[in-house]
């Protein structure tokens, strides 16, 4: 039986940088069953759409000044998130260039630094905390910081520089530990018959190596940069805030926001909402019924319509051929981590 259909489908997809439009003709006739495939190829947000601008999410009174939102959004890695399987661009040079363009900018009154990530590589959060800190001392502007669903390990310890930290009763946060994340793979390996050859010049050369179990004198080693890369976050961190319960904040446990409003890691509970009203209240001292402008920066291929508005960041995964296992995930990012993440493998959903 001969049946005619008409098509139009309009698909847009949430990357973070584009929308993509698919067209077929307007009337499709066919016999019987008829099998189609659709394919799309959709580059990530890229620094060559060009420099970070302040995009309006929410409306002001003219000539009030401005409120500037600097997201922190998903994993925090020194790497640029693009290529197959990933979408999105380096968070540790992006927070750089938006801070920057802040400081160029002579109507913002006050910064709200929004952070919405279970931590990540301690020397990338460690260059983002500095970046935030000499921001301060140069701009002298006020920094809110709203931790919002997860706010964890690395993650708070850049949070923890402003000058007023505000969470939710739904935030979670804490996680001030220091991880290293490696796999014994040796079996697995020989399921796939992969068996390493490896020819070395140095005892300790391959210290960490998936393709064999940690010797004790090698866990020892590593287990002592651990404790040094804790240490030296203790530090810094009760520098900032020093009404912090150092007993209970650095075994790595996590806290809601009421937990972390009673040991100190948090200010006050509110939501983006309030912490943008605190950031005003700071940016315009003494004045009343100041409704400021409040925007994010975005480049051309990512567009914010509200103070919720998210860039899509997916690190690189496995390619598909090896099971997705912790350890085959991971297995490019050998780095230290501050991070609260009990499962591995769920990192690259929703861009966290």
């Amino acid at each position: 039986m001969r049946r005619s259909i008409v098509v139009l489908a309009i698909l847009i997809l949430g990357s973070g940088c584009q929308r993509l439009l698919i067209r077929t003709q307007n009337r499709v006739a066919f016999d019987g069953p008829v099998e189609t495939r659709v394919t799309a190829d959709i580059p990530p947000v890229s620094p060559t759409a060009g420099r970070v601008k302040p995009v309006i999410v929410q409306s002001g009174t003219p000539g009030n000044g401005r409120v500037t939102i600097v997201d922190v959004d998903g994993l925090i890695l020194n790497t640029p998130f693009v290529g197959p399987l990933s979408v999105g661009e380096n968070p540790v040079a992006l927070f750089r260039e938006k801070l920057d363009a802040i400081e160029c900018d002579g109507c913002t009154k006050a910064v709200v630094l929004r952070i919405n990530s279970p931590g990540g590589g301690v020397a990338a959060c460690s260059a983002m905390r500095r970046d935030l800190e000499r921001f301060k001392e140069r701009t002298k502007l006020p920094v809110v910081a709203c931790l919002m669903d997860t706010a964890a390990g690395g993650a708070y310890y850049v949070a923890s520089v402003a000058d007023v930290v505000v969470a939710s009763s739904t935030t979670i946060t804490g996680g001030l530990g220091v991880i290293l994340n490696l796999f014994n793979l040796k079996d697995l390996m020989a399921q796939f018959n992969v068996i390493p050859q490896s020819i070395k010049a140095g005892e300790l050369v391959d210290i960490g190596s998936s393709a064999r179990p940690l010797k004790p004198a090698e866990q020892e080693l590593l287990q002592a940069m651990a404790d040094e890369l804790h240490k030296q976050i203790w530090a810094e961190l009760m520098r900032s805030r020093p009404k912090l319960d150092s007993l209970k904040a650095f075994d790595g446990r996590i806290f809601t926001g009421k937990q972390a409003v009673e040991r100190g890691l948090v200010d006050r509970l509110g939501d983006l909402d309030d912490a943008i009203q605190t950031a005003g209240q700071l940016g315009f001292p003494g004045a009343t019924c100041v409704r400021p402008e409040v925007v994010l920066y975005r480049r051309t291929n990512d567009p914010a319509t509200t103070i919720y508005a998210i860039t899509a960041n997916i690190p690189l995964q496995g390619s598909g051929i090896l099971p997705s296992l912790p350890g085959l995930d991971r297995s490019k990012l050998p780095t230290f981590l501050s991070i609260w993440q009990p499962e591995l493998t769920m990192e690259k959903l929703g861009g966290k």
